[in-house]
Order: structure tokens, then sequence, then C-alpha cells
């Protein structure tokens, strides 16, 4: 039996932890550098144009202070790497999805409709199993060949 040291030798060494760490780490560190392009570039732009500074945007109420200038620091952070993330990864890889699903064929179809119900039914089925009609058996077509 395997000790506990070797098995959760396994468990890291598995290349989608591994990946997955990766992926964390880059993604932490790419949140801290938009985090630090919108503080300290988007943000004091817009406020050029408003004339006001977002890091000294609040207002209190009986001693709460309320920080809208950092939350919308924080929202245009978001919606920055949720644009980047969705340019970048989502969309080339759904159309990489699609491309590959595009090229595999079609699947051979294994059922038919009733002609009395239309049920589904199998291809070689003699009587309908819904409406016990009697139906004529098709043959299955041939299947493609692998490409």
């Amino acid at each position: 039996m395997a000790s506990i040291r070797e098995d959760f030798g396994k468990f890291i060494a598995r290349g989608n932890l591994v990946q997955l760490a990766i992926a964390f780490v880059m993604g932490a560190a790419f949140s801290a550098l938009v985090t630090a392009l919108v503080a300290d570039i988007f943000t004091p732009l817009i406020g050029v144009a408003g004339h006001f500074d977002f890091s000294t945007w609040v207002f209190t109420v009986r001693g709460s202070t309320f920080m809208q200038g950092a939350f919308l620091n924080a929202l245009i952070s978001f919606l920055t790497i949720a644009v980047v993330v969705f340019f970048a990864i989502a969309l080339p890889y759904q159309r990489y999805v699609d491309r590959q699903a595009a090229k595999k064929p079609a699947a051979v179809p294994t059922t038919r409709a009733c002609p009395e119900c239309l049920s589904q039914i199998p291809l070689a089925a003699r009587r309908c199993s819904f409406c016990t009609s009697a139906v004529t058996p098709v043959a299955a077509p041939p299947a493609a060949a692998p490409s």
C-alpha cells in the first residue's frame, strides 16, 4: 500500500493541478496589474474630465464612511478583467470548439419517428413501443469511415 507521502506527491504532480496553480498565480498578478492600471491611470483620467479625484470621493453618514471612489475603481477593474478574459480566452476557445465540432461527422441516426404517434422508436423496430402499431423496420445506414 502506498504511503500518504507518495499519494500526496502523485496528487501534487498531476498536470491539471499544477496548471491550475499557475493559472491562479498568473490571474492574481494580472488582477493586481489591472487594478493598478485602473487606480493610477484610468480613474485619474476620468477625474480630469469631471474635475475631481476618485480616491477622495467619499461621503460620511453618522460616522460611517462610504468610499464610492474605491468601489468605482474596483468596478472598472472588474469590467476590464472581464473584457480581457472574454476576448483573450473565452471567445478564442469557443471558436476553437466550434471549429472542432464542425469537423466531426454527423452522428448516424439510431431512431426514427413512428408514423402513427410520432414517438421516437429504434430503426429496426417492427412495432411502436408507445402506440403498438405495426411499422416496417428500416435498415440502419452504414457507419461513416473514421477520418
